[in-house]
C-alpha cells in the first residue's frame, strides 16, 4: 500500500466531511479545458499517481475509483495503488454508473464547476436524477487547502505570433468572426479555451509545459473589439502596442464581474466552457444562447502561410529524427549502454541543435519491447529499460518550433525480429498508406476514413484501441480540435486541416508498433476531391517490412515517400549522414563511405 497516497486520500476525505460531502469528482483538466494542465492543477496526479493525459477519479468516504480510456489501461495499472482505488475503463463505465453502484443513498457529491462544462454536468444530473445522489458545485478548491507543497502558477511573458506567419492579423480574424456574429444577432461571444484566444490574438505564451499557451479568458463583441482577462504581469508593452486599442486588457480576476454585467445576446459554448462561466452569466441579465467556439474551425484550417511554416518545422524535425536513427544504428546495443532515456535525451539534443526549437510538444514515448505496447508510455529512472537486440523500439515524439508543431512516430527494428513481428509491422504500414494515399469526397467523414485505415488490420483479426488521427496546431497544441480520424468522428474535413495518421498494433507484454506522419488536407481543384499531403519528413524502417505483403501500389508509395525524404533532407545532412540515409532507403544505389568518413561521423554522436 502506498502510504503517501493513503495520507492524501485521508486528508481529502477529512476536507469532504467538513463541507458536508460524501464524495468528490476529480477530473484531469483545468478551468481552460487543457489536456496538459499546469503542475499546480494536476489534482488527479496528486491524489492517485496517474499521469496520463486523459482520466478522472471519484473519491467516496470508503472507496474510490480511477478511470481512463484504452490508451492508458496498462499505464494506470502500473501507477495507481489498487488497494486504494478501483480501476475503470471510461469506455465501459461512466462516472454516473459507478456512483449509482457504489455511493450510499442519499449522497452529496462535490465537483469544481470550473473543471466541468455544462454538457458534462447536465449528463450527470440527468443520469443521477431520482437516485438520491445529488451534485453540489463547490465554491472553493479543496485541493488547494490540503496540497501544502502545491507548485506556484507560472508567470511567463506573452509573445507575438507574427502576422505574416499566421496569414492574417488579429484584427482581420476578429472582424471576420464579428461579421458572422452580427449576421446572427449575437452581441458577445465568451471564449475560454486557451488556444482559441492565442490563435485569435496572434499571441503565444509560456504557461503550459508542452504548448505555448496563455491561460486567459476573453469576450469578443460584434464590433470586433475584445476584452481580454489575463495576468497583466505577462503582457509586455510590445504586445499591448501590437494588439491596439480594440483589445482592452483587464485583470484576470475581473472576468466574473464582467460576465455578470453582460447584456444582450451572449453565446456560450456548453461543450467547452465551464459550468462556472455559465453560472456567472446566469446571475446577470444576458440572454444566453449555446454555440460552438467560433475560433475552432478557422484555427483548424491552416492558411497558406501557416502551411509553409509547418512544413519548415517538419524539415527541421526530420533532420533531428534521422540523426537519431543514424546514431542508434551506430551503437553496439550488446554493450547495454543504450536505454530508453538515453534515446529520449539524444533526440532532444538533436532537436535542440536548431535555433528555432522551443521544446517538446509532449512527453516523448521511447518504448522498448513490451513498453511499446503501453500506448502513452513514458520512461522514468524506475522503468528505464536497456535496449538490447531483437525487438521493436516505438519512438513517438514531437517538437514545438518557430512556428510549427510536429508529431511523428517511428517503430525501429533493433537486431532481428521474427517473421510474425514483420507481418504485424507491415500490416500497420499498409493501414498507414490506406489513409495517406486516400482521395475522398468532401462529404467523407472522419469515421469513414478511420474504417478505411483499419481494414488491413481488421482483415487479419488485428485492431488498435485509439483513434487513427487527431488535429494538430501551428505552434499551438499537438492535440488540436479538428476533424479527426476516429470511429466517433462524423465531421468532415476541410482544406488546410493538419491531422495525424497513426495506426498501430500492441501486443501486451511483448511489443508495440505505430507508424505516424502528419498530413495536410488539400483540394484537387480539377476534380473537387480531397487528398492528403504528407508534411512529416523521416524514413520508415524498411528492416521491419515483409515485402510479400505489400502491393505494388504500396511499394511505389513507400518509394515515393522515401525519395521525398531523401531530396528534402539532403541539404541539411552532412556527407556521412546523407550516405547512410541513401544506403538505407535505396540500397541498390549504395555508396560505400571510407573508413575515415565512418570514424569521423560516428565519433560526433558518441
Amino acid at each position: 500500500m502506498n502510504a503517501y497516497s493513503k495520507d492524501r486520500l485521508n486528508h481529502l476525505r477529512a476536507e469532504m466531511k467538513l463541507h458536508g460531502l460524501n464524495g468528490i469528482l476529480v477530473p484531469h483538466t483545468d478551468e481552460f479545458g487543457s489536456e496538459y494542465p499546469r503542475a499546480h492543477d494536476e489534482n488527479l496526479k496528486w491524489i492517485s499517481g496517474f499521469t496520463g493525459s486523459a482520466g478522472s477519479a471519484i473519491v467516496l468516504e470508503n472507496t474510490a475509483i480511477a478511470m481512463t480510456d484504452s490508451r492508458y489501461t496498462i499505464q494506470i495499472k502500473e501507477q495507481v495503488d489498487t488497494t486504494l482505488f478501483q480501476l475503470g475503463n471510461s469506455a465501459e463505465i461512466t462516472p454516473a454508473d459507478w456512483l449509482l453502484s457504489n455511493a450510499v443513498k442519499p449522497s452529496v457529491i462535490g465537483y469544481d464547476p470550473k473543471l466541468y462544462h455544462k454538457r458534462q454536468v447536465d449528463a450527470l444530473v440527468q443520469k443521477l436524477d431520482g437516485s438520491g445522489i445529488t451534485l453540489k458545485p463547490l465554491g472553493l478548491n479543496l485541493f488547494a487547502k490540503i496540497w501544502f507543497d502545491r507548485p506556484a502558477e507560472s508567470i511567463g511573458e506573452v509573445e507575438l505570433f507574427p502576422d505574416e506567419v499566421a496569414g492574417a492579423t488579429s484584427a482581420q480574424k476578429r472582424r471576420k468572426i464579428a461579421d458572422w456574429m452580427s449576421s446572427d444577432k449575437i452581441d458577445t461571444c465568451v471564449l475560454t479555451v486557451a488556444d482559441s484566444i492565442c490563435w485569435l490574438l496572434n499571441i503565444r505564451g509560456r504557461d503550459a509545459e508542452y504548448s505555448p499557451l496563455v491561460m486567459s479568458y476573453a469576450l469578443l463583441h460584434k464590433d470586433g473589439t475584445l476584452d481580454w482577462y489575463v495576468d497583466e504581469r505577462k503582457v509586455t508593452d510590445e504586445v499591448r502596442g501590437a494588439l491596439g486599442e480594440q483589445v482592452r486588457i483587464h485583470a484576470f480576476d475581473g472576468f466574473a464581474d464582467s460576465l455578470r454585467a453582460l447584456k444582450g445576446v451572449v453565446q456560450y459554448d456548453d461543450a467547452r466552457s465551464s459550468m462556472w462561466v455559465y453560472n456567472m452569466l446566469g446571475e446577470g441579465e444576458a440572454k444566453i444562447i449555446f454555440g460552438k467556439d467560433p475560433c475552432v474551425m478557422p484555427k483548424a484550417c491552416k492558411t497558406d502561410a501557416e502551411q509553409l511554416s509547418l512544413k519548415q518545422a517538419h524539415i527541421r524535425d526530420g533532420v533531428a529524427l534521422t540523426r537519431l536513427m543514424f546514431w542508434l544504428e551506430a551503437q553496439d546495443t550488446s554493450l547495454g549502454h543504450v536505454t530508453e532515456l538515453l534515446v529520449e535525451e539524444k533526440l532532444e539534443e538533436f532537436r535542440r541543435a536548431h535555433r528555432t526549437y522551443r521544446g517538446p510538444g509532449f512527453s516523448t514515448i521511447a518504448g522498448w519491447a513490451e513498453h511499446g505496447a503501453i500506448v502513452h508510455y513514458r520512461a522514468t529512472p524506475e522503468t528505464n529499460k536497456v535496449i538490447t537486440n531483437n525487438n521493436f523500439l516505438l519512438l513517438d515524439s514531437g517538437g514545438q518550433y518557430e512556428y510549427g508543431t510536429t508529431d511523428i512516430t517511428r517503430t525501429i527494428v533493433v537486431g532481428e525480429v521474427t517473421p510474425g513481428m514483420k507481418e504485424k509491422f507491415t500490416r500497420v504500414l499498409k493501414a498507414y498508406f490506406a489513409i495517406a494515399n486516400a482521395r475522398f469526397a468532401p462529404e467523407t467523414t472522419g469515421a469513414a476514413l478511420d474504417n478505411l485505415g483499419r481494414q488491413p488490420l481488421i482483415d487479419e483479426g488485428m485492431n488498435f484501441g485509439h483513434g487513427t488521427g487527431h488535429g494538430v496546431g501551428c505552434f499551438l497544441c499537438v492535440h488540436e480540435e479538428s476533424t479527426g480520424i476516429s470511429p466517433r468522428v462524423q465531421a468532415t474535413f476541410r482544406p488546410g486541416m493538419l491531422v495525424s495518421n497513426e495506426p498501430g498494433y500492441y501486443l501486451e507484454g511483448q511489443f508495440g508498433i505505430r507508424h505516424e506522419n502528419l498530413l495536410l488536407c488539400q483540394e484537387d481543384e480539377a476534380s473537387g476531391d480531397y487528398y492528403f499531403e504528407t508534411v512529416s519528413v523521416a524514413p520508415f524502417d524498411k528492416r521491419g517490412i515483409d515485402w510479400d505483403l505489400m502491393t505494388e501500389a504500396e511499394i511505389q508509395a513507400l518509394e515515393d515517400y522515401h525519395r521525398f525524404v531523401l531530396e528534402t533532407l539532403s541539404p541539411f545532412l552532412d556527407d556521412i549522414e546523407l550516405q547512410w540515409l541513401q544506403n538505407t532507403l535505396f540500397p541498390e544505389e549504395k555508396h560505400e563511405p571510407t573508413e575515415e568518413e565512418v570514424a569521423f561521423s560516428y565519433s560526433a554522436y558518441d
